[in-house]
């Protein structure tokens, strides 16, 4: 099974609801990514602003940033091998990838509350 890995630029979580205003793209990417999962993909985010030491550790991710900076994050590596620096991949682009049909890319994730009502 392929092997996705996405080294994300500093930031304080991947979702894209963080901060003054939603980031779509990142919401899309986050779907993508729980979607890839729910499929048994093995998918991993590093975000720089937990992960430091995992952009060092990497070297084709470190030599990316030593030659065109953090301005080359996002950067997503397929079984070792950079496949996208700069921006998130297109969901044509996992689909292509991971031969997995753009349409069962868009998996919401969710999450269930209960509230015992009787306790309030």
């Amino acid at each position: 099974m392929s092997k996705l890995e996405i080294f994300d630029p500093a930031m304080c979580c991947s979702t894209g609801v963080c901060g003054p205003s939603v980031d779509p793209d990142l919401t899309r990417v986050a779907s993508v990514v729980y979607s890839l999962e729910k499929r048994g993909f093995d998918v991993t985010r590093f975000n720089l602003s937990n992960d430091p030491g995992e952009f060092v550790e990497n070297k084709k991710v470190n030599q990316v940033l030593q030659e065109k900076g953090a301005d080359a994050l996002p950067v997503t590596i397929l079984n070792g091998e950079i496949v996208k620096d700069s921006s998130y991949p297109s969901n044509e682009e996992f689909s292509d990838w991971l031969q997995v049909d753009a349409a069962d890319l868009k998996d919401k994730p969710q999450t269930r509350v209960t509230i015992d009502i009787d306790k309030l």
